[in-house]
């Protein structure tokens, strides 16, 4: 019995020398490690690129898909029957309202008019002799000579060759007119086109193909659509002066000319809920052809000294849109933005930002709220990475105030397109 005691109580004592001495080596591990935490080196800094809020003259454009229409289209058509004796233009010549494009062989129509005025001398003559005759019945019946109804005879022929009179006047004045139709001139001024008929070819004025056609080139009209969400806008820009319309080519990247929004229709379409606007250019150069697809670009307005950062530092995530901020002591703080109109590679900021601060544009993946970073310049970024604005933004995200999600630069841009 004495010997389990024994037994028992070595065991224990054992077993606290081994406790023992597990806490004494946890204790020192801990001093250890508190003596040697002040010589550790501090954390590393994060190499990223940033830009500062600068305010600048932001413009608000509306986008839409635009067709080139000319302002005035004419096939011309011939007026008389005849045949083709005389062209005096080329394809593709611009030409001038009232040039001489096409002559029709006049003789006909100068025979027409010589035969008409052949009878007017030969009614003038019969007038005159019919007025001498009324006056010599006048006087015979006045001494009653002649009875009553002779001189109302002659009165009546005077009358009916008076008629005959207007009538001859009418077919001279008809026949001129036919002279002149056969000599076609420009009813506008614009561009040829390819040429429908052939010198000594019969026209007639019931064909159904023209002559040739003429397309108005300067000044020229684009019509394009905008959502009708955009109408009251747009209206109220207009009672304050002209918009200014541009038009881009079909890769929306070359700007082709400079116009004037003219107007917009008063009707909206039900199947699309967009409107129809109509704006025009001088095209003085003929840079814009008829049935050309361009990309439009209205100028609504322009935000003066507007808050504007890159496309590049704006992030998205759980709570919206936030940047990045650079902080005096070299940290970054996550700052929910409110993001205005986007243009190009620049966003403008309405609320979040104040002028001055600086935002990074790349290398937001790497950060977290309060890290420390480097600022450099493009170039010297290790990997070569292209800060500044115009930068893509860099896709996944750590960091973001609550967890963001993944992120994008997409600014709140109007557009119609």
């Amino acid at each position: 019995m004495r010997s389990t005691v024994r037994i028992v109580v070595g065991l224990v004592v054992i077993l606290l020398i081994v406790v023992g001495a597990t806490a004494l080596r946890r204790t020192r591990s801990v001093q250890n490690a508190k003596a040697a935490s002040p010589r550790e080196a501090p954390a590393r800094a994060v190499p990223v690129l940033a830009e500062n809020v600068t305010p600048r003259d932001m413009p608000v454009y509306l986008r839409g898909l635009g067709s080139v229409t000319a302002f005035n289209t004419v096939t011309v058509k011939t007026r008389v029957d005849g045949q083709i004796v005389q062209i005096n233009f080329r394809e593709g010549q611009d030409v001038k309202q009232g040039d001489l494009l096409i002559v029709i062989d006049p003789r006909p129509f100068e025979v027409q008019l010589h035969q008409a005025e052949a009878n007017l001398a030969r009614d003038e003559a019969q007038i005159a002799d019919a007025r001498l005759n009324l006056e010599r019945y006048r006087a015979l019946y006045q001494d009653k000579v002649i009875a009553k109804q002779q001189l109302d005879t002659q009165a009546s022929l005077v009358g009916q060759i008076e008629g005959n009179l207007g009538a001859d006047r009418a077919a001279i004045e008809n026949a001129k007119l036919q002279l002149t139709y056969s000599r076609i001139t420009a009813p506008i001024s614009g561009r040829i086109g390819l040429r429908l008929v052939d010198i000594g070819n019969m026209v007639h004025a019931s064909d159904a193909n023209g002559l040739l056609v003429i397309t108005q080139l300067h000044p020229i009209a684009v019509l394009f659509t905008l959502p009708e969400d955009y109408i009251p806008d747009v209206l109220r820009q207009m009672r304050k002066g002209s918009l200014d319309v541009e038009a881009y080519s079909r890769d929306d990247k070359e700007k082709i000319a400079t116009g004037k929004l003219l107007t917009l229709n008063n009707q909206i379409d039900p199947t699309t809920g967009t409107n129809k606007f109509k704006a025009v250019f001088q095209n003085e150069d003929q840079v814009l052809w008829p049935n050309e697809f361009v990309n439009i670009r209205l100028l609504l307005e322009t935000k003066h000294n507007a808050l504007t950062v890159p496309v590049a530092a704006i992030q998205h995530g759980t709570q919206g849109t936030f940047a990045y901020v650079v902080k005096p002591d070299s940290t970054v703080e996550a700052r929910v933005l409110k993001i205005g109109v986007t243009e190009g590679n620049v966003a403008a900021v309405d609320d979040g930002l104040q002028p001055g601060e600086m935002v990074v544009t790349d290398g937001q993946d790497k950060l977290q709220p309060g890290a420390k970073v480097e600022v450099q310049r493009a170039g010297n970024r290790p990997g070569g990475g292209q800060g500044a604005a115009g930068h893509a933004p860099n896709s996944g995200s750590q960091g973001a105030p609550q967890a963001p999600g993944n992120r994008g630069a997409q600014g709140s841009r109007k557009s119609g397109s």
